[in-house]
């Protein structure tokens, strides 16, 4: 189609497209086009996640290394350090206070250590989950990956390094004459569901912490406040016996003082049934299924804004 300008020039117009009119959303639909970093349906997320396992396992090992390689201990530090706060607690608890009078020493010594170990795996998981987006931006920005590899990763960290401090959980075990039997093998499952547990867990604060990096200065508080809530040093059901029930069932249905617990009870001869809440198995997998999923869910439904400011 031509026509001629007042120049005489020869002037040309087009046919009209045939994308007038089309919306965004129907050009995009029409030539195949997707939003970019778009949040992807939950069963490809779970795929793209289970394909970056790799990386996950290699980043949570390089971190792990890292975490003290300015010391001169080193590695050493992943003991030291919970077992001085053990260290701490027993003076103050055990001796000034005497929370574990009701305990024979044989016992509370490695009641007060296994609680301090296994909510420390907790707490280090958290306050990682809090700090795993906001503390990696750089990455999240330069990357396109499953975000939710970062706190999984921490979550894994923290979990290598229990197990390297579960090393000196069982020595101080045998050393207060509890003998490697077959209820020890209780730790596996339980140690397995904590860390579903702190996985999830650590996925909410991620998400949490992405919007709100001053989280991560409250989050001492509110650890140290569910640490003594725990019956890290004392044993709640003996402690609260004459308080009304109902506070002593809600301490003893708290997540991590059932995973504790559990622990204890496996390791521990003279640490009976009787110290552990009714259907504590019961409770041990509803906590790491409900927070454990939900958290994955929770955090995955923000996906596409991660790192965007």
């Amino acid at each position: 189609m031509s026509d001629t300008t007042h120049d005489g020039a020869l002037a040309t117009s087009r046919p009209p497209s045939a994308d007038a009119g089309l919306s965004a959303a129907e050009l995009a639909r029409k030539y195949g086009l997707s939003v970019s970093g778009a949040r992807p349906a939950l069963g490809e997320y779970v795929r793209q996640l289970w394909g970056r396992r790799h990386f996950i396992l290699a980043f949570s090992r390089a971190k792990l290394v890292a975490q003290y390689s300015q010391a001169k201990l080193g590695q050493v530090w992943q003991v030291a350090t919970p077992l001085l706060n053990a260290l701490v607690y027993w003076l103050i608890f055990g001796l000034i206070l005497g929370a574990g009078k009701e305990m024979p020493k044989d016992v509370y010594v490695p009641f007060l250590v296994m609680g301090i170990f296994v909510f420390t795996f907790t707490q280090s998981s958290v306050m990682a989950g809090v700090r795993a987006i906001s503390g990696n931006l750089g990455l999240v920005r330069a990357l396109h990956f499953p975000r939710a590899s970062l706190p999984v990763s921490f979550s894994l960290q923290q979990l290598q390094q229990l197990l390297y401090s579960m090393i000196v959980v069982f020595v101080i075990a045998v050393s207060f004459g509890n003998y490697p039997q077959l209820s020890w093998l209780l730790v596996i499952p339980t140690l397995a569901l904590q860390f579903v547990f702190n996985t999830g867990l650590a996925m909410i604060f991620a998400r949490m912490g992405s919007k709100t990096p001053d989280l991560a200065q409250l989050m001492p508080f509110v650890m140290r406040t569910w640490m003594y809530a725990s019956g890290v040093m004392f044993p709640i059901g003996i402690y609260l016996k004459d308080h009304p029930q109902w506070i002593s069932d809600v301490l003893l249905w708290n997540p991590v003082a059932i995973y504790m617990d559990l622990i204890r009870f496996a390791l521990i001869d003279d640490y009976g049934s009787s110290n552990l809440p009714p259907h504590v198995w019961l409770f041990a997998v509803g906590w790491a299924a409900v927070i454990g999923l939900g958290g994955f869910v929770y955090f995955w439904k923000s996906e596409e804004r991660y790192g965007r400011g």
